[in-house]
């Protein structure tokens, strides 16, 4: 062995020595001496004072809530589209806005009604003369019958002097051809009064059509609700029912229609809570109304629809959001930090008379920083706040407990 070699080894002798015995002076090696010796006293660790410190989480009760955050747009649950059902008129007046709320069979506008009325004047005409068509039909069917009669009674009179030779047979002739005459102009005059009446009954038609299209110059509500939109403007002329000249929002229910992943459509039900999250009008709630059928095959997305609460600032269009509860628990809760994952499942580093314990859970609802634990734990229990592989089954620490606030053990978590 060289010189420099052992100059070494006496160095890291020497300072190791200077060493334990600082450590001797403040407490943190006892000085030990062998038994029946007198040579100086050795320092020993403590374990104790050597622990590693690790910050835990005491293990309490807490409320969970499982949510789907959602995003979507605000519509309404049904839109009524009112437009004019006649053709042709011109609007001479508005009566209602965008933003009113209307009543079932309030006007909201009117149409002209000068052509109406003329044809309505025009029909009472043609009433008129249809029922004087039916009383001369009438009038000239009475005169056929009583020719009929007289033309009958000539003949019959004739059938018994014709074979007697009293009277020749071309009178008896002319005499049954006037019969056979009057009974033809009586069903001439029987049709004529059927054609008098089926005349007077398409007036009548005309009549009731033209009542109709005057009742409906006035743009009457269906329904109760608010206009979102007028299009209406006077002087302007109705193209027919397609035309909208009012759209509202059918008894001002809002709701708001969002797409949400196939692998969560399936947990959503109706009648579940919604906490909304809309500009302009905050602290609102609504409930899941329908759970669409259907997933859009290239999107994988499939369509819910929610019914927000009353609000004079909703706005349709908006951009909303949404908070779904899917499902409420009450459990103990860990930092999801503190959880291990393995192939055997997962695991929780508890703390037990200052060693570590490996434990196997079942864990249930995890959201953003905390998670519940169904088994393997009981209340109280201080688990390893932030778990790692630095740490193993039996190893001694020092646990040093989290804030009050960190450890509250009547929280509800949300994402």
């Amino acid at each position: 062995m060289s010189r420099l070699t052992k100059i070494a080894i006496w160095g890291t002798v020497l300072a190791a020595g200077g060493i334990a015995a600082g450590l001797a002076h403040t407490g943190k090696l006892p000085l030990l001496k062998k038994p029946g010796s007198g040579e100086a006293p050795v320092a020993t660790a403590n374990t104790a004072s050597l622990a590693a410190a690790v910050s835990v989480d005491i293990v309490g009760m807490e409320k969970f809530a499982d949510t789907l955050l959602v995003t979507g747009t605000l519509v309404p649950r049904d839109e009524i589209l009112v437009g004019p059902e006649v053709e042709g008129l011109r609007v001479i007046e508005v009566l209602a806005d965008e933003g009113d709320k209307v009543k079932k069979g309030q006007v909201l506008a009117r149409l002209a009604s000068d052509t109406l009325d003329a044809q309505l004047a025009q029909n009472d005409a043609s009433q008129a003369k249809a029922v004087a068509a039916i009383a001369q039909a009438k009038s000239n069917l009475g005169s056929m019958e009583a020719k009929l009669v007289e033309t009958r009674n000539a003949y019959d009179r004739g059938k018994p002097l014709r074979g007697s030779g009293v009277i020749s047979e071309s009178v008896q002739d002319q005499r049954e051809s006037a019969f056979k005459s009057a009974q033809a102009a009586l069903g001439a005059a029987q049709d004529a009064i059927r054609l008098a009446e089926a005349e007077r009954a398409q007036v009548l038609a005309q009549r009731r059509e033209l009542d109709w299209k005057r009742s409906r110059t006035s743009i009457m509500a269906p329904a109760d609700g608010i206009i979102s939109r007028r299009l209406a403007r006077v002087g302007a002329f109705g193209a027919g029912a397609a035309d909208a000249m009012f759209r509202i929002i059918a008894n001002g229910q809002i709701e708001m229609e969002a797409e949400v992943p196939e692998t969560r459509l399936a947990r959503l039900r109706e009648g579940q809570v919604v906490d909304m999250d809309i500009p302009g009008a905050p602290g609102l709630k609504g409930k899941v109304r329908l759970v669409s059928p259907e997933v859009e095959k290239a999107s994988r997305l499939g369509r819910i629809r929610i019914l927000v609460d009353d609000h004079p600032g909703l706005r349709i269009g908006a951009f909303a959001r949404g908070t779904v509860t899917i499902e409420k628990s009450s459990g103990l809760g860990v930092p999801s930090s503190a959880i291990q994952y393995a192939d055997t499942g997962p695991t929780v580093q508890v703390v037990k008379d200052g060693k570590v314990e490996v434990r196997a859970v079942k864990l249930g609802l995890t959201y953003g920083a905390r998670t519940e634990v169904v088994s393997g734990l009981t209340d109280k229990d201080m688990v390893v706040a932030r778990s790692g592989t630095f740490l193993r089954n039996g190893d001694a620490v020092r646990p040093i407990a989290q804030t009050r606030s960190e450890a509250s053990v009547d929280r509800k978590v949300t994402p």
